[in-house]
């Protein structure tokens, strides 16, 4: 399927929607005469300070593009510190092993063992800020500090206002006003794994919070609090985790309380339980539903705009020796696809995000420069306590103000970035940050989240400047597999440029399937788990997203389903596999308007589980309506979100909630019955520079109990807005907008 640009409104469905309104297509349809006038700048810059190496020698680490300069040559490679590159990729591919939680001793409450990934070990960088190797086995929170308790003189003394308890009281036991015992750590960050975010005045009141949510919760929820003090208008910051991987020591002042465990006490529940339960694992509270035994029609009650995004770039990166990029022979080098450049060759380490762990630690470098970023996408979810925001085409500039432009440096055709601080519960801009994993350099170059195969990696570094490169453009919701880890069918994208006429064609060349986790401190990490899944003859399956079907062991759990879209002309075909199964062809089963089949849908099927003409799409169950809901954006441009709700004749309950029937299929009840009529749900309004917006998301769980997901109210939306701006501007080209929706 090939879409040529300019054009004027939208008539292809699929993959030539608005999808195909990415960073490269707008630059091209700017001046680009400002674009090599930052190239001759930078270029005479970068002369001056290497001595006047040639560009020739000055690659970046990451993607390449096909825009018609050479600004990724524009800067020297910075001086780096060699590390094997199959450590560093292997793992990234390795799973590592679970350990057991260790249950709660403080109010009396009903344990539910969970499971935490063990990563690097977070004891050795609490430990006096030493990395240090321990044994994996040993109890994480049993020996967190060898100073001896002390007296909680100065704690008590402090809690009643916001001074910082830290440092005088690092290592001592604190006791809770619940009776809860807890551990002190100053200055430990612990990434993601938050539960809602709190505002409180007192670090006590902050460990508070965290007893309550483990006592209205009936089992641990809460592990630990992270307080603030004095951050902002007294409005203090408390962070609640529900998990403690990958703490790391933080620049900023930080009052953190661990919960302290018995580690015979979790033996004893694994002994006998031989099961964790899933009902909170990554997703914090569980789901509260509404009472009755019908349907409760969904309304909209109340909106909030929160206006656009801010990035907040990390200021280090990973300062690795990556082996000479892939060399391919001379007639791999033409224009047009080669579809084994993505099926033929191993992932390239110059693309992904590195993790962060003991390996990569060491090589942690400052960065020279705050990067300004242009990206437009922005999808993404809840994975492991993390909101993600996953984005297609991302620009990256030197530092941009109000008065100066910076200099194109640099793009890859993805990129990620996380939820900083939860600013949208209290109606205010979100704050996104790129991960110390992602930079490939000391001046802000990206490596990209999905990584490229070494031949589509080797294709792009030969042929930029002329026109050519291949993407890949995540372009959905995540779909969850379990409570660490989530799925993505991502189109692989050939973009040929015209040089004369600078109109581009994107071709779909088929989907990659990739397997995304929360990836702690370096980011969030995607790794390409089957190259090239979908053909290019075949429906984009699961490229507009899918719903997770939860077992019996409730959310987070390993059993049910998952079932993806197919966008077609007319409506959204179904598929179904075992969360075990995703990765394998021959698993999937096909909807065939009556029955299920092995036997894949085509393009022109008309099978539709709801018809229309669909753009962007979440599906999601609503415990508090007792039914589905989908929102959406049409083909038509007209920048607004609709949702309809499935109408059933009763109410329906998943199988691990109160009352639900343990061997359903809950989402099978899509197929069963009716959507309602098509109802606005919110108008986005047009981007600065008078286009529609696009790219419209659901960032299911994001309020915590108060969302929609979860039984509450709330909602939060996202969309890319372009701007008509310089990407280079501190604008950008695009704004990517949030909103809250209040339902009824």
């Amino acid at each position: 399927m090939k879409l040529s640009l300019p054009y004027r409104g939208l008539t292809v469905a699929g993959f030539a929607s608005l999808a195909a309104l990415s960073f490269t297509q707008a630059l091209l349809q700017n001046d680009l005469r400002l674009h090599h006038k930052q190239l001759h700048h930078v270029r005479s810059a970068a002369r001056s300070s290497s001595g006047g190496s040639s560009a020739s020698e000055s690659f970046g680490i990451g993607e390449t593009g096909a825009i018609p300069n050479a600004a990724v040559h524009i800067l020297p490679r910075p001086t780096t510190k060699a590390v094997s590159t199959s450590v560093v990729r292997s793992s990234l591919r390795d799973v590592d092993a679970l350990k057991n939680k260790y249950p709660y001793q403080g109010p009396k409450i009903t344990l539910k063992v969970r499971t935490l990934e063990a990563s690097a070990p977070e004891s050795s960088i609490l430990e006096e800020h030493h990395h240090h190797h321990k044994t994996c086995g040993q109890a994480p929170h049993s020996k967190l500090f060898s100073r001896n308790a002390q007296t909680e003189a100065t704690i008590k003394k402090r809690q009643a206002t916001s001074d910082s308890i830290c440092p005088a009281t690092n290592g001592t036991t604190y006791t809770s006003s619940a009776g809860a015992q807890y551990q002190i750590i100053c200055n430990i960050n612990i990434p993601n794994q938050d539960l809602p975010f709190q505002t409180v005045a007192t670090f006590g009141d902050c460990v508070s919070a965290c007893d309550t949510i483990n006592s209205n919760a009936g089992e641990v929820n809460c592990l630990a609090a992270i307080f603030t003090p004095n951050r902002v208008n007294d409005a203090n910051d408390c962070y609640l985790k529900y998990a403690t991987d990958n703490a790391t020591p933080a620049d900023a002042l930080l009052d953190g309380a661990i919960l302290i465990i018995s580690p015979s006490a979790a033996q004893s529940s694994v002994s006998n339980s031989g099961t964790t339960t899933g009902s909170s694992t990554g997703y914090g509270p569980a789901p509260s539903y509404a009472s009755g035994k019908f349907v409760i029609v969904p309304e909209v009650a109340y909106s909030q705009l929160h206006g656009p995004t801010q990035n907040y770039p990390t200021n280090q990166y990973i300062d690795i020796t990556l082996p000479p990029d892939l060399t391919l022979m001379q007639s791999l080098l033409t224009v047009g696809i080669e579809v084994d450049l993505s099926i033929d060759y191993p992932i390239s380490p110059d693309t992904g995000v590195l993790p962060l762990n003991s390996t990569t630690i060491p090589l942690l470098a400052d960065l020279t420069d705050t990067p300004h970023l242009s990206r437009d996408g922005g999808k993404g979810g809840l994975l492991d306590g993390a909101n993600l925001f996953i984005f297609c085409d991302t620009g990256s500039y030197s530092t941009t103000t109000d008065n100066t432009n910076g200099n194109f440096l640099a793009f890859v055709s993805s990129s990620v970035a996380t939820d900083t601080g939860m600013y949208a519960l209290y109606g205010n801009p979100i704050h996104l940050e790129d991960g110390i994993g992602e930079w490939s350099d000391n001046v802000g170059r990206m490596r990209g989240f999905s990584p490229l195969t070494a031949g589509e990696q080797g294709y792009n570094l030969a042929m930029q400047g002329q026109g050519q490169r291949y993407a890949i453009w995540p372009e959905s919701s995540i779909i969850p597999l379990d409570g660490q880890s989530a799925i993505l069918f991502a189109p692989i994208v050939y973009d040929n440029v015209d040089m004369t006429t600078r109109v581009a064609t994107f071709t779909y060349t088929g989907a990659t399937l990739l397997t995304v986790t929360a990836g702690g401190g370096g980011g969030p990490i995607a790794e390409r788990t089957v190259d090239r899944i979908w053909e290019e003859d075949e429906v984009e399956w699961g490229c507009v997203g899918g719903i997770r079907s939860w077992g019996s062991s409730g959310r987070g759990g390993s059993d049910g389903m998952v079932y993806i879209f197919g966008n077609v002309r007319g409506g959204l075909l179904l598929a179904k596999a075992p969360p075990s199964g995703v990765t394998n062809r021959n698993s999937y089963q096909y909807w065939t308007g009556n029955s299920w089949s092995y036997g894949m849908q085509a393009p022109t099927s008309t099978a539709y589980f709801i018809a229309g003409s669909f753009m962007d799409v979440d599906v999601f169950y609503s415990p508090r309506h007792l039914t589905f809901i989908i929102v959406y954006m049409t083909i038509y441009a007209d920048s607004t979100f609709y949702y309809r709700y499935l109408q059933a004749d009763q109410a329906i309950l998943p199988p691990f909630a109160p009352g639900g029937n343990p061997s359903e299929d809950y989402v099978a009840n899509i197929l069963q019955y009716n959507w309602s009529e098509e109802y606005t749900l919110y108008k986005t309004g047009t981007g600065l520079g008078g286009a529609y917006t696009y790219a419209g998301s659901v960032h299911q769980g994001y309020f915590g109990a108060d969302d929609i997901v979860n039984g509450g109210s709330k909602m939060l939306l996202s969309w890319t807005a372009p701007t008509g701006l310089d990407p280079a501007s501190e604008t950008s080209e695009y704004q990517i907008i949030t909103a809250e929706i209040d339902w009824v």
